[in-house]
């Protein structure tokens, strides 16, 4: 067991900062994070997996310690962060991996899949939705938002975005023991890293991004349907944003799909880390 170390490349014109922990002569299991969270979110399993899997978990551009240069003029899509996050990988000579998706993981991960679908050696889903039964109640506003792009809705979205206690609820809503577990530094640097110049219209740009996410969910499903990658769901089902539904759907596709739904809430790995990676450790040793 190792704990995570820090380094930085750049790749992209971007300055991605990266957690990695194990040695890179094991498989790779590459992490991939959600909103509004960093690489930071991983940092209790990534010593768990490494006793034998190489892991490694950047921060995409507008979130945590990845710096983008204003010359960049980078424009935050869910397209781009895939392309950003697949030049990470080229940088680092990652070229076959296992993949741990969650929340904004979900689209970026399975975008990267459908462009280079002999990389991917398993995929593992955290509360990462690939399906319309998935969208919870929570996504009413943004659907209204996708459809009007309207200035009242992109300020409701932003008003959402600059709230402290709606960040906050995200971990502790719906989580182990009323989020008693969850370590309070996780919510109060996620919120101080959206107050940085910048970060707050980015965010409400991918959210309205997020709806090109729901127009492929077809081809992500196709993908999984045809190629039918080991996949382990591990699934928050308090999750009022993406709910159990959407966990159940990944079978649809890919029919022995091991479903598991944990007590837990969106950001259901914070604080039961080590149920998460007993649930990894288990199914990658079965399929990998």
């Amino acid at each position: 067991m190792s704990l995570p170390k820090i380094s930085r490349v750049l790749a992209d014109g971007v300055l991605i900062f990266y957690r990695y922990a194990g040695s890179p002569t094991n498989p790779t299991l590459l992490l991939l994070h959600g909103y509004p969270s960093s690489s930071f979110y991983f940092r209790n399993l990534m010593p768990l997996l490494s006793t034998k899997y190489y892991v490694v978990a950047p921060d995409y551009p507008g979130f945590g310690f990845t710096e983008v240069p204003g010359s960049r003029n980078y424009t935050y899509t869910f397209e781009n962060l895939t392309t950003t996050v697949g030049k990470f990988l080229d940088a680092l000579q990652i070229s076959k991996f296992a993949l741990y998706i969650y929340d904004f993981g979900a689209p970026i991960g399975l975008r990267l899949a459908l462009r280079r679908p002999s990389a991917i050696t398993a995929l593992i889903t955290q509360n990462g939705n690939a399906y319309e039964e998935g969208l919870g109640e929570r996504w009413k506003v943004p659907r209204e938002f996708w459809a009007t792009n309207s200035p009242d809705l992109r300020a409701a979205i932003r008003a959402q975005v600059t709230d402290f206690e709606r960040t906050k609820g995200q971990y502790v809503n719906g989580a182990v023991d009323g989020g008693a577990r969850v370590e309070p530094e996780a919510y109060h640097l996620d919120y101080t890293l959206l107050q940085r110049p910048g970060v707050v219209d980015a965010m409400v740009d991918l959210f309205y991004d997020y709806r090109t996410n729901v127009q492929m969910y077809p081809e992500f499903q196709r993908y999984l349907r045809e190629r039918k990658p080991p996949v382990l769901v591990a699934w928050g089902k308090n999750d009022v944003s993406f709910i159990p539904p959407g966990a159940e759907a990944f079978k649809k596709d890919v029919p022995d799909a091991e479903v598991h739904l944990v007590e837990g809430g969106h950001f259901a790995l914070a604080g039961i880390e080590e149920t998460f990676a007993k649930l990894i450790l288990e199914f990658l040793e079965k399929k990998l």
